[in-house]
């Protein structure tokens, strides 16, 4: 074999192991990204799904689609729980806002939650009074996680199951006017904030939680406990 062909036969091997490196990218990022044009809710849904978590699935998809676009950790109550509680067709809405925080948190968030912690739902008229005895006994209100972490593929939802439906009266607000412009300095616990996701679309305003409003809460119910 002269020159010439040998120099041919190795430009087509090097083009054929750069083709086949290229399909072989092409197809890991088609396979490793199944969820592609779904929204984090609908994928959140989906992993509810696998989880048996079939009443709650039936109620989000009760409610407008622009309900929840992001950036929520859902608490899900048991399809034996749901059962057990009378829900009306014109209370679904209220129900997923009581059971929701408008902030994306995996379980290892919540455990920094000190007890008597106060934290905000969906609901403005709801909050929510933190009992934290670690990992098998952390409770939101009422209620226990008792299963963790259920949506984590999508960026900005977080779900875990609970043992019951939360009650309605379970923390009012405090009466403290607060705002993030103008609240008094109170150094935040030493812990680094999950991350904000921004999510596309319009519809329902994203709720954020303010923490200088959060710590203020706490004060005042830990002096009311005091």
């Amino acid at each position: 074999m002269d020159s010439a062909a040998k120099l041919a036969f190795v430009t087509m091997a090097t083009y054929a192991k750069i083709f086949s490196f290229a399909f072989m990218m092409i197809s890991s990022v088609v396979i490793s990204s199944p969820n592609s044009g779904k929204s984090d809710v609908d994928v959140a849904i989906d992993e509810m799904e696998r989880a048996n978590y079939f009443t709650f699935v039936m109620l989000m998809n009760m409610v407008p689609p622009n309900l929840f676009q992001g950036n929520v950790t859902f608490l899900m109550p048991s399809d034996r729980s749901l059962s057990r509680s009378m829900i009306l067709q014109n209370s679904v809405e209220a129900l997923l806002l009581r059971h929701s925080i408008p902030s994306p948190l995996l379980f290892d968030h919540l455990l920094h939650f000190p007890t008597n912690s106060i934290l905000p739902t969906s609901d403005p008229d709801l909050m929510l009074k933190v009992s934290n005895s670690g990992r098998r006994g952390f409770f939101l209100g009422n209620v226990r996680i008792v299963t963790p972490n259920i949506c984590t593929h999508g960026y900005s939802v977080r779900c875990h199951g609970v043992d019951g439906v939360l009650s309605i009266d379970v923390q009012k607000p405090s009466p403290i006017a607060c705002s993030s412009s103008a609240a008094p300095s109170l150094a935040p616990p030493n812990l680094a904030p999950p991350p904000h996701y921004e999510t596309s679309g319009g519809g329902r305003p994203q709720l954020r939680l303010s923490l200088p409003c959060i710590m203020i809460t706490f004060v005042w119910v830990a002096l009311g406990l005091a």
